[in-house]
């Protein structure tokens, strides 16, 4: 028996339903026979034995609730939370106002789906359209869909677009750009269409070797802007090096709230951009559910994926909520799809609107300053008086890399016996990078405890 098939002796007699599945014996022997072939095992054939599970999983066994309750308890508590952390990387601890979590908890919100039935899901298609309303503002995009899976995706999603806009087939893709989002470009594109290209001494990229690198088969230039780094891309200065005419330029934005300080990537010459907006309003969760966003022209409208949300007029003359556009082979014959992607990310994008409305333009503004103001204090304990050097000499927002005097590991073990995450080994990702680390403050970093870390960095 294959693992994880149902054992005859889980059930009472052939024709009842097993404990944990609602098939019994009989009509799942209907099924197999349908399809021609003689048992489960059977059906499993065509996955190599040597990739087979070969021993039981290691389930433990039936527990009551009390005793899974104590279980629960155990685990929490075995769990070692940080007093303080300096990672961020993609994933960025900011406050959430309780509000946030009351409004998107509502029965109408957490349970709503999917809007396969428009004219019936006028609240869901709302919250969307509001959302699309506010990300396209912050992006400086004409438009923006309902939101993607996570940023990574978006990233990727972005790629195939200009690939489908420009028809052709290479793309050039900063190495400062997040490494796991380019691993999911390279999946989604494959590994021949992407070319990479390094960086500055500032840790901006290399615009010399980018410019020799251009040419006619050359469908995009993706950077991404504050980059891995924490180092501010010159956007505007990267486009006039091919103007109008030359490749589309796909910008990342991995930290949504630098927006609320850094001019949009749209008004700075970007043709598409692709986000993660986690930052507004989702907490970090161990890493998911995010909600990836992606904005561009409104002549590459048709070649978006995903959702547009739209506002009309009903006959009664009243305000209606439609999806105007929906590009997923689920709406449309499926050669004319530009993806699969099957979700909206809906109740995170609402919590990022939530968010987005308490705040304000000045709330943003004002929340963005207080990161920088953290991060440049951070950095200040870790250069000036701890005596590592700067990585790169490029602006920042809330994120830098500092090289260290001492093995980043060490350093690390030494933080963390003082329960202290002190940031992200570069060499896990760049091995030119071994001695370097990756350190990020937001408004919920205390510059008042900065003054103790001094003694981690130097020699």
């Amino acid at each position: 028996m294959s693992p994880g098939c149902p054992s005859k002796k889980a059930h009472a007699s052939n024709d009842q339903p097993m404990r944990f599945f609602p098939s019994s014996a009989t009509e799942i022997q209907e099924m197999l026979s349908k399809i021609g072939v003689r048992s489960v095992d059977e059906l499993f054939e065509v996955i190599p034995r040597d990739v087979r599970l070969q021993k039981r999983l290691l389930i433990p066994g039936p527990m009551s609730e009390q005793e899974i309750e104590a279980h629960a308890d155990a685990l929490e508590g075995a769990l070692k939370t940080p007093e303080r952390h300096f990672l961020g990387a993609g994933a960025y601890d900011h406050f959430i106002p309780s509000a946030v979590g009351a409004l998107v908890g509502r029965s109408e919100f957490s349970t709503a789906y999917t809007p396969y039935q428009p004219e019936v899901s006028q609240g869901t298609l709302q919250a969307l359209f509001e959302f699309q309303s506010v990300m396209a503002g912050l992006m400086g995009t004409d438009l923006a869909n309902a939101s993607l899976y996570d940023g990574a995706s978006a990233s990727a999603e972005a790629v195939m677009m200009a690939l489908r806009v420009a028809k052709k087939g290479r793309v050039l893709v900063a190495r400062s750009v997040h490494p796991e989002y380019r691993q999911v470009m390279r999946t989604y594109a494959g590994a021949d269409r992407l070319e990479e290209i390094g960086w500055r001494a500032d840790g901006g990229v290399d615009t010399g070797v980018l410019a020799s690198r251009l040419g006619p088969e050359v469908a995009a230039v993706v950077v991404q802007s504050p980059n891995v780094f924490g180092v501010i891309e010159r956007l505007r200065d990267m486009r006039t090096l091919w103007g109008a005419k030359g490749p589309l330029l796909v910008c990342v934005v991995n930290e949504p709230v630098s927006l609320g300080l850094i001019e949009a990537p749209a008004r700075l010459g970007a043709d598409i951009v692709a986000a993660e907006a986690q930052g507004l309003g989702v907490p970090l969760s161990f890493g998911g559910p995010y909600v990836g966003v992606l904005g561009a022209r409104a002549e590459f409208m048709r070649d978006m994926p995903g959702r547009l949300i739209g506002a009309s007029i009903d006959k009664h003359g009243k305000r209606a909520f439609v999806i105007a556009l929906a590009t997923r082979e689920q709406h449309i014959r499926r050669e004319r799809a530009t993806s699969n992607i099957c979700t909206n990310q809906a109740l995170c994008a609402l919590a990022v609107t939530v968010n987005l409305a308490l705040l304000g333009p000045k709330g943003l503004g004002e929340l963005a300053d207080l990161n920088h103001r953290a991060a440049s204090a951070l950095r200040g304990v870790a250069v000036g008086g701890g005596g590592a050097a700067p990585a790169f000499s490029g602006p920042y927002f809330n994120e830098f890399a500092v090289r260290l005097r001492r093995p980043v590991a060490r350093v690390l073990e030494e933080a963390e016996a003082r329960n202290i995450v002190l940031g992200l080994p570069l060499g896990r990702y760049y091995p030119e990078l071994e001695d370097c680390l990756l350190m990020c403050a937001t408004e919920k970093s205390d510059p008042s405890r900065f003054a103790d870390l001094a003694p981690l960095f130097r020699a």
